[in-house]
């Protein structure tokens, strides 16, 4: 088989989503990606640290940065609830939590659905999607590219999470 082919195979398949909401929008994160979702703790705000840094937080004697993902993408700012979640994700052995309004069902999603990010958003926003996806119910699903956000410029700005 042609690498191309095998390629688009591979990238036709099916994931396993992670889903929570932001400010009433269903986003996803592949479970690949996601180590555990948790309540929210305790966070530290850190000094001279851009906005939508939350803080950090203590995980089982380990220092985790908390990033608020509304604000990380340019909506309001995470209103912490009782429904409130962190979502613990890595990329290439660093980790960062994701403060997100609610989870939402774990999907299965057909990646041959997905549709590239509506031309209406920036593209700094953009890039942190791998594509949205309409399902059954109309409801839209944003998929975020988690890979992109950790290595996104913001990120890469904070130095070492």
């Amino acid at each position: 088989m042609p690498p191309g082919e095998a390629t688009s195979t591979a990238a036709a398949g099916t994931a396993k989503l992670v889903c929570f909401f932001l400010h009433g929008q269903e986003y996803a994160a592949d479970i690949g990606d996601v180590v555990e979702t948790l309540a929210v703790r305790p966070i530290t705000r850190v000094f001279l640290t851009p906005p939508w840094m939350a803080g950090i937080m203590n995980l089982r004697g380990d220092v985790v940065a908390v990033l608020d993902l509304s604000r990380l993408i340019g909506m309001p700012p995470t209103l912490i609830t009782d429904d409130s979640r962190i979502v613990l994700a890595r990329h290439e052995g660093r980790r960062a939590g994701l403060l997100v309004d609610g989870l939402a069902e774990l999907r299965a999603l057909d990646l041959g659905l997905l549709e590239p990010p509506p031309a209406t958003l920036s593209g700094e926003v953009a890039n942190l999607l791998r594509g949205v996806v309409t399902v059954q119910g109309g409801e839209v699903v944003r998929l975020l590219d988690l890979p992109a956000l950790f290595e996104s410029d913001k990120l890469r700005s904070l130095g070492t999470l």
